[in-house]
């Protein structure tokens, strides 16, 4: 297996270092292929990881949750777009999830209802009845760095991975930011 290289960092076939990986991604990992490297915890935010670890901002996917209201009904999503790009939550989001209302979860319901660390929080493990909205620059990407679940280290996936996730859609919901 070749590892391959991002940034300035050793990354390690996953499977082979599962403390790097929150609960819930190692359970969902599975047979993927994924790379994982452990980082300083706070450098974990986007921005401030590619500018210390040498990553492209555009190699790196962002993973939102967000929450939707309709009748008394609520859903929960994750939304992944490039670092490079925002995403169009009150538009495609809401209309593709068929909410009234739409916003970013609270981080501590984030938080509890992913098991995930904020800001290591990625669409891998989420729960199963969860939407995963795969912006199409993600799923064309080629590898991307994603959360690992806790915010000492990161995942490297190709996009079309993220992509095949059980209850993942893609869609245009990215721009340029």
């Amino acid at each position: 297996m070749t590892v391959p290289a991002m940034g300035k960092l050793e990354w390690r076939p996953a499977a082979e270092v599962p403390e790097l990986l929150g609960e819930p991604v190692r359970a969902a990992l599975g047979d993927r292929p994924g790379y994982a490297v452990a980082i300083d915890p706070a450098l974990a935010d986007t921005a401030t990881f590619c500018a210390e670890y040498d990553v492209p901002m555009a190699a790196s996917a962002n993973c939102v949750v967000v929450h939707g209201k309709r009748a008394g009904e609520s859903t929960y999503a994750a939304v992944m777009v490039l670092a490079t790009h925002r995403a169009d939550v009150n538009g495609v989001v809401r209309k593709h999830l068929g909410v009234r209302k739409i916003s970013f979860a609270a981080q501590d319901d984030a938080v509890s209802r992913t098991g995930m660390e904020y800001g290591g929080i990625t669409p891998i493990g989420l729960p199963t009845d969860w939407p995963v909205l795969v912006d199409e620059a993600v799923a064309q990407a080629g590898p991307v760095v994603i959360g690992s679940g806790i915010r000492g280290s990161k995942v490297l996936i190709d996009g079309a991975e993220l992509a095949e996730l059980p209850t993942a859609t893609v869609l245009a919901l990215g721009s340029p930011a």
